[in-house]
């Protein structure tokens, strides 16, 4: 198991240019999600996802598939703030293909801790199995960016 605890902020591509290639350790996943949020490009977000991945919306009700996912990020994306992101803790378990993470994210004033799980794929980049931006605060309505 690993821990580690940066404080960094990313250096992030302005919104439009090119997003960063797929993450290859489990540490540098909150920089490519920021880097491919930032680039606007919502297809360039949904390449972070393994195909069956879960989100965990400030509700608390996980959504599952692509689609799904897309939806929940649309809201944020369509901001057109950028985020940063900024790991906290990332624990890597087993054979060293499965991690938890703990990311602390801004986007404008609204701000949250995600707790997410990423697993190393056959292909030998890092995903998001489960997204859950808003951590241990499901239902927090204030943390979503239309109030609702």
């Amino acid at each position: 198991m690993s821990d580690t605890s940066e404080t960094s902020t990313p250096v992030l591509p302005p919104r439009g240019q090119a997003p960063a290639a797929l993450p290859t350790r489990p540490e540098d996943v909150p920089a490519a999600f920021a880097a491919r949020f930032n680039s606007g490009d919502p297809e360039a977000v949904a390449a972070l996802y393994e195909p069956r991945a879960a989100f965990v919306p400030a509700s608390g009700a996980p959504v599952h598939g692509a689609a799904a996912i897309a939806a929940q990020n649309a809201p944020f994306l369509a901001l057109g703030l950028p985020i940063a992101a900024r790991p906290r803790h990332v624990h890597v378990a087993g054979d060293g293909d499965l991690a938890l993470l703990v990311v602390d994210w801004e986007i404008g004033d609204v701000r949250g801790t995600a707790t997410d799980v990423t697993r190393r794929g056959a292909d030998g980049y890092w995903r998001y199995v489960i997204d859950s931006p808003f951590g241990a605060a499901p239902g927090n309505d204030r943390l979503t960016p239309s109030g609702t």
